[in-house]
């Protein structure tokens, strides 16, 4: 609270009414608002030298008040490029539109993101373990697509097996055949169904009375 009382006595200082009293609301730490009263009264230029020197925080402490408000949404950080210089600027524009729900009276939409991570413990019926985790995401860094290891899960949880390394096995096959896409999926499975559906002619085929 210090630290915005000692923003508040500088000069020319603007402050949203909006921001200021419904920070909590916003889900902002004091620390958050600092940082975003600051931007609002300072070029959009991002000098982590000049923060510094300016709020007393270390270069750690601003960095990751950036990372936690961008990944609220609040800003982030884009590269523009003026007289041939390239810089880094903060763009409030996320700010902005969270102070416009308030301004209306409505609560901002949230888009709730579910992860693969989300897909596999509803269709397991329980949370992952640690290393369950570790073997999805090392799929994902073995350049599997998050669509063909939902499609795995999806034809494991088809066969009532709920094992990674059953999916690990499917995927591995699925890449020895090519296969990388929900088509190619669906022609693995219309010919291995066709190849199935043949062999059972063979053996149900009454060879005595022929």
């Amino acid at each position: 609270m210090d630290k915005i009382i000692e923003i508040l006595k500088e000069k020319g200082l603007t402050i949203d009414g909006s921001l200021f009293y419904n920070y909590k609301k916003l889900n902002l730490t004091e620390k958050e608002l600092v940082f975003l009263i600051y931007l609002l009264n300072h070029s959009t230029l991002f000098n982590p030298k000049e923060i510094e020197k300016k709020l007393g925080w270390t270069m750690a402490e601003i960095l990751d008040v950036v990372d936690k408000l961008s990944s609220k949404g609040f800003l982030k950080i884009e590269v523009l490029k003026q007289e041939n210089v390239c810089e880094e600027h903060i763009m409030l524009n996320g700010l902005y539109e969270k102070l416009a729900f308030i301004y209306l009276g409505k609560e901002e939409k949230k888009e709730v993101k579910i992860t693969i991570f989300d897909t596999f413990e509803k269709e397991f019926g329980r949370p992952l373990s640690p290393i369950e985790y570790e073997i999805i995401k090392g799929w994902m860094e073995d350049n599997f697509s998050e669509d063909i290891i939902l499609l795995a899960l999806k034809e494991a949880v088809y066969n009532g097996v709920f094992r990674l390394n059953y999916i690990d096995k499917i995927l591995f096959e699925w890449r020895k055949k090519g296969i990388q896409t929900k088509q190619d999926v669906e022609r693995n499975n219309k010919e291995f169904n066709e190849r199935k559906a043949n062999q059972e002619q063979i053996f149900d085929y009454d060879w005595l009375n022929e």
